[in-house]
């Protein structure tokens, strides 16, 4: 199983303002993009992948919106608008909820009231955690076992005591090169990496 846990800071939680979002300064799009890159191949869809977009523009609770390539049905469009949409429709099933509550969606999609910290925290249990930073160990030299997860990140950057929380659970922190890249392409090069081997 191949994890990917997208921390969407800038991301409104409130559906009508993610849509509106888009091609503005909170970069909605990403979501989209990393989404597809994640989950998608050439007419078809890649197996054993799990999404977790982490929104966390909010008046109350961070939104964890799961995506679970295996259980998925009705993908409704390879296209931003089809999967924007399927994040504005969770984003809609959350409301009222409270702190660390759960609710399904449709099948294969799921939202939680939950934050990144508590996200990472469970997901450190029982996955090899990786999150990308330029002073990493580059991803060729590094071995990957059981359930990898990488940790990405929208357009802000991910702030230092978040990098001393994932320290104290071991993540390991892995580079794709000098360049910054966006989320999205990162999936691609880690999908490509784990692919050759």
């Amino acid at each position: 199983m191949r994890t990917f846990v997208l921390r969407a800071r800038a991301a409104p939680t409130d559906s009508a303002k993610l849509l509106a979002s888009v091609g503005g300064g909170a970069h909605a799009e990403i979501l989209a993009h990393t989404l597809m890159n994640a989950i998608f191949v050439a007419q078809s869809h890649r197996p054993d992948v799990v999404v977790y977009l982490v929104l966390e523009c909010t008046e109350d609770f961070s939104r964890t919106i799961r995506f679970d390539a295996n259980a998925m049905q009705d993908i409704g469009g390879f296209n931003e608008q089809a999967l924007l949409g399927k994040v504005a429709r969770a984003l809609d099933a959350s409301r009222g909820m409270g702190k660390e509550e759960m609710r399904p969606v449709e099948p294969g999609v799921s939202v939680r009231t939950l934050s990144f910290e508590r996200l990472v925290q469970q997901l450190a249990e029982h996955h090899q955690l990786f999150v990308m930073d330029r002073k990493g160990a580059p991803i060729r030299e590094q071995a990957f076992h059981g359930n990898p997860c990488f940790l990405l990140t929208d357009h802000i950057p991910m702030p230092k005591n978040t990098f001393h929380t994932l320290d104290r659970l071991g993540a390991t922190r892995i580079t794709l090169g000098k360049t910054m890249l966006f989320a999205s392409q990162c999936v691609v090069l880690i999908h490509h990496e784990l692919d050759q081997r």
